[in-house]
């Protein structure tokens, strides 16, 4: 499912009073400890990027919104959990709900992961069964069906470069982790 890790945690994008994304961050914390919901309500962020602008003169560093009135929470979204985060104060709603009582959509994980990345927080890796040397089977186009050596895994990227037979010449090409199967040989 997008969006979704091993645990059932979801991100989901709320809406808050414009400025008012630390109160929103810091009453929803609060009410997590006093409600004892440690096990539905993860992680609450709100989306900054560092930014130097000129103050008396001096060049300071400050944290932005990336986008002001937004906090993103991770979460599983039981009823309790749902009741809990609409109804903190300075929230006003979530983002993908239709209303009328309507849960809201999570955002899928290629949304979500370069919002994390950006703010230095690591997203769930890949685990793979291969490493450099092993024969792979390539899943995706231009190449699927093909199959190469791995030469090197960036798991940062979650990328791996894999020798590819071109008309008789081995040609490094760089593939993504889920685009490769490891071969039993």
């Amino acid at each position: 499912m997008p969006g979704i890790n091993e645990e059932g945690r979801r991100w989901y994008v709320v809406n808050t009073y414009s400025g008012h994304e630390n109160k929103v961050k810091e009453n929803l914390e609060k009410r997590i400890a006093s409600m004892n919901l440690q096990d539905v309500l993860f992680n609450i962020i709100i989306p900054t990027h560092p930014e130097t602008v000129i103050k008396n003169g001096k060049k300071v560093n400050v944290e932005k919104n990336l986008w002001p009135g937004y906090v993103l929470v991770e979460m599983i979204m039981t009823d309790e959990a749902w009741y809990v985060v609409r109804n903190t104060p300075g929230v006003t709603g979530f983002i993908g709900s239709s209303g009328g009582g309507a849960k809201p959509f999570p955002l899928a994980k290629h949304e979500i992961d370069p919002i994390l990345k950006k703010m230095g927080i690591r997203t769930t890796s890949l685990e793979v069964d291969f490493k450099p040397g092993d024969e792979v089977k390539i899943l995706t186009a231009p190449f699927a069906g093909k199959k190469g050596k791995v030469e090197s895994i960036d798991y940062e990227k979650e990328r791996a470069t894999v020798l590819v037979d071109m008309l008789g010449n081995l040609t490094p090409t760089e593939l993504d982790l889920v685009a490769l199967e490891k071969v039993d040989v």
